[in-house]
């Protein structure tokens, strides 16, 4: 399981964990009180405060229409009674015959704000009368785990399919960058050892490269062939120690760009178009001319050898991109 879906599954757990209880209880009380509009209200206005975070509360029959007033702590909005639901997000679903079910994150046009919604069947014996819907706000949910890493292994996505399918009739063209290869990568080195870039894309083919700034993490810099080719571009970057937390050694990036150089070359048809690295995170990343990519830990690149690299193109050329 991925880092996201692992913090997706971690954020829902968490809600269902907070409100089964409660919306069980409240599905039992709701359920005497379902055909008496009024009663049914005051079931709801009296359990809300109950269930954490919740924002509204409402209750509707199979059929999609909503049978309750919209039910905020403190009130209730009767003009809600009779709307037809049956085209919110959460009932493109399987709906629950028991228990409660989570919806998928969706923008609620009433309170412009993205939201999940808890359902709770209600039941009367073994008969399905209905659901309870409770909706909670994203920036309200309990458990806060956020992404603040990379999947740490090697990941491949092949590219588009109309790139893939015409890979035989192009060839490699040397381009400004591939004839200045190596000034371009000892520039980029010290850029990134001494003058706090910490990560780098480099676009191979058409001669450009990209720079994130440690000082600076949210913009980032475009340099043009003509900028990167020329080694005073370091004048541009103030001097900056390389930082402690790097996951990456300054000699694990003169590896790298060793292999960078080795990739562009290694074919004329499938071969390296651009490339990044990530001293912070320790990832990197390559896209081919078949426009497929791999992202992957530095530690791992460096642990391929380029024949590797030739069995993986080999396997594309064989498989004509498929």
């Amino acid at each position: 399981m991925t880092p996201v879906k692992q913090i997706i599954l971690a954020k829902k757990d968490a809600l269902a964990a907070t409100v089964t209880a409660p919306l069980s209880q409240l599905a039992r009380q709701c359920a005497p009180a379902w055909d008496d509009t009024d009663a049914l209200d005051r079931v709801l206005l009296d359990h809300i405060d109950q269930i954490t975070k919740c924002e509204f509360l409402y209750a509707w029959d199979l059929e999609g229409q909503e049978i309750s007033s919209l039910i905020q702590p403190g009130q209730a909005d009767k003009s809600w009674r009779g709307r037809d639901l049956s085209e919110r997000p959460y009932l493109k679903n399987n709906l629950p015959f028991k228990g409660i079910m989570l919806s998928s994150v969706y923008h609620s046009q009433f309170s412009e704000r993205e939201c999940v919604t808890a359902l709770q069947a209600v039941r009367k014996e073994e008969t399905l009368l209905g659901f309870i819907a409770a909706d909670f706000s994203l920036d309200k949910l309990v458990a806060e785990e956020n992404l603040n890493k990379e999947p740490q292994h090697w990941q491949q996505f092949k590219g588009d399919p109309a790139v893939r399918g015409t890979l035989f009739m192009q060839q490699r063209i040397q381009s400004r960058l591939d004839e200045n290869i190596d000034s371009v990568h000892a520039t980029i080195y010290d850029l990134i050892t001494q003058h706090g870039i910490f990560h780098c894309k480099i676009h191979y083919s058409s001669g450009r490269c990209s720079f994130w700034v440690v000082n600076d993490p949210y913009t980032y810099q475009v340099h043009g062939v003509d900028e990167i080719v020329d080694p005073d571009i370091v004048l541009a970057y103030p001097l900056h120690r390389y930082p402690q937390r790097a996951k990456v050694s300054p000699e694990q990036i003169r590896e790298v760009f060793s292999e960078f150089k080795a990739l562009r070359f290694a074919d004329e048809t499938i071969y390296l178009r651009s490339a990044s690295i990530n001293i912070m995170n320790g990832m990197l990343g390559l896209t081919f001319s078949c426009d497929g990519s791999h992202y992957m830990p530095v530690e791992e690149f460096i642990e391929k050898n380029l024949g590797f690299w030739i069995g993986e193109l080999a396997a594309d050329r064989q498989g004509k991109g498929d």
